[in-house]
């Protein structure tokens, strides 16, 4: 019985050992850069420039849902500035009117996430 015993440790010590290793594909390197994609400054014909205001319901957090939203609104084409406040539960958008429209940055809030938890209303542009 205790022979056994031996050769089951023995066997699943070489398991683990022989299993876990890392090739030199899988080495994981510590602290590499994470390179950001940032997006072009969007310059805007003056007589194109639009701002829209409405209030988003469902937010629960400053860092996640407000900083998403407004990451999401931000990298849409022709959208100069986007910023949600989380307190006040509102977003303000300057965009060209020639790309984009209120109607699009509302569905873009809306689909953000599930697609069920943010709520646009009080639209004004």
């Amino acid at each position: 019985m205790k022979f056994t015993k031996i050769i089951a440790v023995a066997a699943i010590a070489g398991l683990v050992l022989v299993g876990c290793k890392k090739t030199e594909s899988e080495k994981i390197i510590p602290h590499t850069a994470e390179v950001k994609k940032t997006k072009e400054p969007v310059v805007i014909a003056p007589e194109n420039v639009q701002t829209a205001s409405f209030t988003i319901e469902g937010m629960t957090c400053a860092v996640g849902c407000a900083k998403t939203i407004e990451e999401e609104l931000s990298n849409l084409e022709g959208v100069e500035k986007a910023a949600v406040d989380f307190d006040k539960k509102t977003a303000t958008v300057t965009f060209d009117k020639t790309i984009q429209n209120p109607e699009n940055l509302t569905k873009v809030v809306q689909e953000t996430g599930d697609g069920k938890t943010y709520k646009v209303s009080n639209i004004k542009s």
